[in-house]
C-alpha cells in the first residue's frame, strides 16, 4: 500500500476518533448524531451542485450505503448509552475489518495476501482487546457494539464497490452522504418529533462541526478504497481506537491501563505489517 494512502487513512482515523468523542461526550446523542448528519447533508448537497453525477451503475450502492449508515448511527448511539468510549468503540471498530475482508472477497473478488491478512487480524484482535475489563467484555453494550460493527462492514463494502463503479470518487461520496444526511433526520422525526430536532440548544455548533469532520474522514476512506484493498484500508482506519482511548483518557476521565497499552502495541505491529 502506498505511503501516501497510509498517511491519509491514519489522518482519517484521528478525525474519526475526534467526532466519536464529541458524540460520546454529549448528553442527547441521538440529537447530536442527527445534527451531524444535517451538516453532512448541507455540505454534500452544496458540493454536489458543482459536480457531474457518478455513473448510474453506482447509484444503487449509494442508496444502499446511505440506508446502512442510518442503521449504523442508531446502533452507535444506543451502544454509547451503556458503555464508555474506550469500551464500545473498540468492539464496534475491531469487528469490522475481518468482516470487510471476507465480504470484499465474496462480493468484490478481492484477494489479499497472507501478510496483510495477518496484519488485519492483529489490528482487529488488538482493537477488541481494548474493550476487555480484566477477562470479560463490557456485556451491557456488546450486542449493540457488535451490531454497529456489522453495519460498518456492510456500508464499507457497499461503498468500496460503488465508488469503483462511479468513475468519480468525490461525486459518489457527496451523493451518498447527501442521501444519508437526509435519511437520518427522517429517522429521528419518526422516533421523536420534528420540533425537538430543529430547536437550537447548547451543543448545536459542536455537533454541526462534528458532522463536517465525519464527512471529511469518511471521504478520505472512500478515496483510499479506490487505491487499496478494502480490508487493509478498514484495518488502518480502525487504528482510530488508539486515538479514541487517548481522548477518553485525556478529556473524558476514562482509565488508561497496561492492558490497553499492550493492545495498542499489537495494533501498531499489525499496521506496520499491512503497510
Amino acid at each position: 500500500m502506498p505511503i501516501s494512502i497510509i498517511l491519509l487513512v491514519l489522518a482519517a482515523a484521528v478525525l474519526h476518533a475526534s467526532w466519536n468523542a464529541l458524540l460520546r461526550g454529549g448528553t442527547d446523542r441521538l440529537w447530536s448524531m442527527t445534527v451531524m448528519c444535517v451538516a453532512v447533508a448541507i455540505t454534500s448537497i452544496v458540493i454536489a451542485v458543482f459536480l457531474d453525477p457518478p455513473a448510474k451503475a453506482s447509484w444503487m450502492y449509494a442508496v444502499l450505503s446511505a440506508g446502512l449508515h442510518v442503521g449504523y448511527n442508531l446502533f452507535l448511539v444506543r451502544s454509547y448509552r451503556s458503555g464508555d468510549l474506550g469500551e464500545t468503540y473498540p468492539i464496534a471498530r475491531g469487528s469490522s475489518p475481518i468482516l470487510i475482508t471476507f465480504a470484499a472477497s465474496v462480493f468484490a473478488g478481492e484477494k489479499i495476501g497472507l501478510s496483510s491478512l495477518l496484519g488485519i487480524a492483529l489490528v482487529s484482535g488488538g482493537i477488541i482487546a481494548l474493550a476487555f475489563k480484566g477477562r470479560r467484555l463490557a456485556v451491557a453494550s456488546l450486542p449493540y457494539a457488535l451490531g454497529t460493527g456489522c453495519f460498518i462492514a456492510a456500508y464499507s463494502v457497499a461503498d468500496g464497490v460503488g465508488v469503483r463503479l462511479s468513475n468519480a470518487p468525490l461525486a459518489y461520496t457527496v451523493w451518498m452522504c447527501a442521501l444519508w444526511g437526509v435519511m437520518m433526520p427522517l429517522a429521528y422525526i419518526g422516533l421523536r418529533d420534528a420540533s425537538s430536532l430543529f430547536t437550537f440548544r447548547p451543543g448545536f455548533v459542536t455537533a454541526f462541526v462534528g458532522g463536517l469532520v465525519s464527512l471529511l474522514a469518511y471521504g478520505i476512506v472512500i478515496f483510499a478504497m479506490c487505491h487499496a484493498p478494502m480490508g487493509a484500508v478498514s484495518a488502518l482506519r480502525e487504528t482510530s481506537v488508539l486515538f479514541a482511548v487517548l481522548i477518553g483518557y485525556l478529556f473524558l476521565g476514562e482509565t488508561l491501563t497496561m492492558q490497553k497499552m499492550l493492545a495498542g502495541a499489537v495494533i501498531a505491529i499489525g499496521t506496520i505489517i499491512i503497510g
